[in-house]
């Protein structure tokens, strides 16, 4: 079977370096095929993956309660959060 030449290998590394893009669904289709490559052959990556949208998803369910955030939310976990969207933004 012949790769496609426009998928190119990628490390853990890179692959963690583009997850937000992949999951706010803006890294271009190349990139993409890319990732998707190394996510169906490394296991690490696709449990990093899962767990990291679930992260994002429970920031932003946690963003929207009492004033922007839960009462037992650790302090750490508010200013990783606070932290990304300021990256981001």
């Amino acid at each position: 079977m012949t790769q496609d030449p426009t998928i190119r290998d990628l490390t853990c590394r890179e692959l963690a370096d583009f997850v937000m893009d992949y999951l706010d669904d803006v890294l271009p289709a190349p990139e993409r095929a890319s990732f998707e490559a190394h996510l169906a052959e490394c296991q690490d990556c696709v449990v990093y993956v899962r767990s990291y949208r679930e992260t994002v998803r429970l920031g932003k369910t946690y963003g929207k309660v009492d004033e922007g955030r839960a009462p037992d939310m650790p302090e750490e976990l508010v200013q990783a959060i606070l932290a990304a969207r300021r990256a981001k933004t």
